[in-house]
């Protein structure tokens, strides 16, 4: 584990993420936290709106930085359902549903997010440009085909093992295409 707080670790973790996935106004990056993992319980065990409260305030600068859409995973318990602001979902017509996130069906990072975000709504699906996902809260059902691991500088924030991906066109054709280089 790092020396440093867990909060400048996702601060450099989300910027080495953009350093490959280069997100932009237009990109929507999906967050998955279980913040029981990161303060080193069972995952869904020990939810903790402080923790919550800090990852939400690290991501919240990020995004105003890049300018890029945040999507908030929910737990299991709404199907992995996802935070994100209305006029994002609206203007990719998304359907919204009808759930309020709460600490033990939602978790702790959504529940936060909804409450504070600017106008929030919940959805069940989206196609995300990139993710970062703390604790193994499998955030892969929300990310574009094809999803390209990105490897940080932390394999963990907290206590938490943290994955990251950013997302590519999918290559098609067969023995005659041609593909362009490297970082598509």
């Amino acid at each position: 584990m790092s020396a440093k707080s867990f909060s400048e670790v996702l601060g450099d973790l989300l910027h080495e993420l953009n350093a490959q996935a280069q997100l932009s106004p237009k990109s929507l990056l999906v967050i998955g936290a279980s913040t029981s993992e990161i303060a080193g319980e069972r995952i869904g065990s020990a939810g903790s709106e402080e923790i919550a409260a800090d990852v939400y305030s690290v991501i919240e600068r990020f995004r105003e930085k890049i300018g890029c859409s945040v999507a908030y995973q929910g737990c299991e318990h709404i199907n992995r359902a996802l935070v994100i602001p209305r006029d994002y979902a609206e203007k990719h017509d998304l359907e919204i549903v009808t759930v309020v996130p709460c600490r033990r069906a939602g978790g702790s990072l959504a529940t936060y997010a909804y409450a504070r975000g600017d106008d929030m709504v919940v959805v069940e699906g989206v196609q995300a440009d990139a993710g970062i996902d703390i604790g193994a809260t499998l955030i892969g059902m929300h990310l574009k085909h094809v999803a390209v691991p990105v490897r940080g500088s932390e394999a963990s924030i907290g206590h938490a093992p943290v994955t990251m991906a950013r997302t590519r066109p999918k290559y098609i054709g067969g023995p005659r295409a041609s593909y362009p280089g490297p970082g598509v």
